[in-house]
């Protein structure tokens, strides 16, 4: 099977297994999801969402944000793991959304991507979840799949979306990203996987 025919084959099955999937950071503004994307780096989703309330109710613009002390932020954000350094770019990029950019999130790859602590990944989610701009964020999952389903033998996370973004219609990307990930979490994890239990491995 070719690889554009196993893309098919995987996305009719992704529509049938997630067919309506929903972002799993909870946010309320484009700035908001910036800082739970952040947060959510080496934490589970779970975790953040449990997290961000209380950070959101000290400040949820970057107004509020950039007041803030670091170490305050630091505090609340401890249970999502390297406290110190995401508090400190938490403030740095609200300062920076202020100076730079009139308080508002910027909306271009470019632009996000100077943001202090914010990487490729984090940018593209916030492009195409926020902006509804054409991006494929990939993280481990998304990898970790692509490489064993046969749609990439990319070794780097940019390969991986480079080959994805040729296999999937670009208005889709948005939906194939959040069902990718749903569905690894679900049938194809990292340990424990059985193939005969995948409803994508085991048509391949």
């Amino acid at each position: 099977m070719k690889r554009q025919e196993k893309a098919k084959e995987i996305q009719k099955i992704l529509n049938e297994t997630f067919p309506d999937p929903q972002i799993p950071l909870r946010h309320s503004s484009p700035f908001t999801l910036l800082i739970a994307v952040l947060l959510s780096a080496q934490c589970t989703d779970e975790r953040v969402n449990r997290i961000t309330p209380k950070l959101f109710a000290l400040a949820d613009t970057p107004e509020g944000m950039a007041r803030l002390d670091p170490k305050e932020v630091e505090e609340i954000i401890r249970p999502c793991g390297l406290a110190p350094t995401k508090s400190q770019a938490i403030v740095k990029l609200s300062a920076k959304i202020l100076s730079d950019h009139m308080g508002k999130v910027p909306d271009s790859l470019e632009e996000l991507e100077k943001l202090p602590g914010i990487g490729h990944k984090t940018a593209s989610v916030v492009l195409i979840q926020a902006f509804h701009k054409p991006a494929f964020p990939v993280d481990t999952h998304i990898h970790r799949c692509a490489k064993r389903w046969g749609l990439s033998k990319g070794t780097t996370v940019l390969q991986t979306e480079k080959d994805l973004k040729a296999l999937f219609p670009k208005e889709s990307w948005a939906k194939v990203h959040l069902q990718i990930i749903l569905f690894a979490r679900k049938f194809c994890p990292a340990r424990g996987h059985k193939k005969e239990k995948c409803p994508i491995c085991k048509e391949l």
